[in-house]
């Protein structure tokens, strides 16, 4: 009997890259290979990368050549894959695969043809390749949560962004394949469910001729899952049916993540945003009357080309004026292939560190006075990890998503992967401190 190599997986980005694992993971395990997460004991490392910006391609450089430097046979898979295929062949002999964002779920043949010798680049120029219910999955979360894929790709063209050469079109899961899905995870024990793709708010659009993400929500509504989160959720999408969904649908949380990216209309219309300069106070306020207490989590980009000191200012007076509960801000990239990379007028990287620096300091005590707004109350907390060493709990209230937003640490015990109340007894800029009851 032939034994079948061990193979580990390192995932790099998003939490889109993270499912695009989960299901390689799944796939593997499915079709009998040991998979080991100590990259040192695999015989095949595939490395999930992200291309999104140059501090993504950086960490994702680095790992390649660390991995390669150990002599370890490299399946590179993901956007940096896909961006940066021919180089990556010719840069790193220890590669011995390249797979493409619409064929990771041809993983497992192409560990066979490398097993036989072959250099193997497997690369679909236009991704349309949509993973569904019924693809295996291994996740990789705590045990709470999971991701749930809504629709992969995008269809707009924003100036500065690489993703949808990366990833293709906009393609839609239908309402009761996203549905089997969850349903399956509630059975397993999820507890959060978070909706990811690259525009949440357009899901539905390419498959039912309409935007259905009010229906998509009601129908997770009868779900047994007590927290559904949605992400990148744009706002000119969360029309006053989508509204009305969140609102009466009681397992949907109360959060919107906005991927803003400015405020100023001219900067916007230079990113070439759908919506351009309607990101205005107009439609925050719209948002807060309609979801009165929601938790808004934005981000933005500083030093676009072009960006001058009045932008600036404008970005600085809008994130005062409406105090979001976090944001992220990120200085601007130059993607090669995106129409911003020869941009005129480009900000120079000092100038940009600046700003971002001055735009977290602006927003940093607003953070803090929403979390010190949360002392003294009793909130429902996800428990997702315990610190071995002091028997301190670690989980997440529903004001914070993982991996972007806050922590709740507390004293007590509960059950990992469980949502239990809380008292909150302090708080800082990002976290908040309690005790179980």
């Amino acid at each position: 009997m032939v034994t079948k190599p061990t193979i580990a997986i390192t995932h790099l980005g998003c939490e889109k890259n993270r499912i695009d694992s989960e299901h390689m993971l799944g796939l593997l395990v499915q079709a009998g290979y040991p998979v080991d997460s100590d990259e040192e004991q695999a015989d095949y490392v595939v490395v999930n990368t992200c291309s999104f910006i140059a501090a993504a391609r950086e960490e994702s450089v680095r790992t390649l050549v660390e991995l390669a430097e150990a002599n370890k046979k490299i399946v590179i898979t993901g956007c940096m894959a896909q961006h940066f295929q021919e180089i990556l062949l010719e840069e790193i002999p220890e590669a011995v695969a390249v797979v493409g964002t619409g064929d990771y779920h041809k993983i497992v043949e192409v560990i066979e043809r490398a097993e036989a010798g072959e250099r193997v680049k497997e690369i679909t120029t236009e991704p349309t390749y949509l993973a569904d219910e019924l693809t295996p999955r291994y996740r990789t979360t705590t045990e709470g949560v999971a991701y749930l894929r809504v629709a992969e790709g995008c269809d707009y063209r924003c100036a500065f962004c690489i993703i949808p050469h990366l990833r293709g079109n906009q393609r839609s899961r239908s309402i009761e394949s996203i549905v089997a899905e969850a349903e399956r995870l509630a059975a397993e024990g999820v507890q959060e469910l978070i909706l990811i793709s690259q525009i949440t708010t357009n899901y539905g659009l390419d498959l039912y001729g309409k935007p259905r993400l009010a229906d998509l929500l009601r129908a997770l509504g009868r779900v047994d899952i007590p927290w559904i989160r949605m992400h990148y959720a744009y706002p000119t999408g969360l029309t006053p049916d989508v509204l009305a969904a969140m609102q009466a649908t009681a397992n949907v949380l109360p959060y919107l993540d906005l991927p803003l990216q400015h405020s100023h209309p001219e900067i916007l219309r230079a990113m070439n945003r759908p919506w351009q300069g309607r990101v205005n106070d107009e439609i925050i306020d719209r948002l807060k009357t309609a979801l009165p207490g929601a938790t808004l989590r934005t981000t933005f980009i500083v030093g676009f080309p072009g960006e001058t000191e009045a932008h600036f200012e404008h970005l600085l007076n809008f994130v005062q004026r409406h105090e979001f509960d976090h944001v992220g801000v990120f200085t601007f990239s130059a993607e090669e292939g995106t129409p911003a990379y020869d941009l005129p007028n480009p900000v120079p990287q000092s100038v940009m560190d600046e700003r971002r620096e001055a735009l977290m300091q602006v927003q940093q005590p607003i953070s803090l006075r929403h979390n010190q707004a949360q002392v003294g109350q009793v909130v429902d907390v996800l428990i997702e990890q315990e610190n071995p060493a002091t028997g301190e709990l670690i989980g997440r209230s529903a004001r914070f998503a993982p991996e972007v937003d806050g922590l709740v640490y507390l004293q007590g015990s509960a059950r990992l992967g469980t949502i239990i109340p809380a008292k909150i007894t302090h708080a800082d800029v990002y976290d908040l401190y309690g005790e179980v009851p």
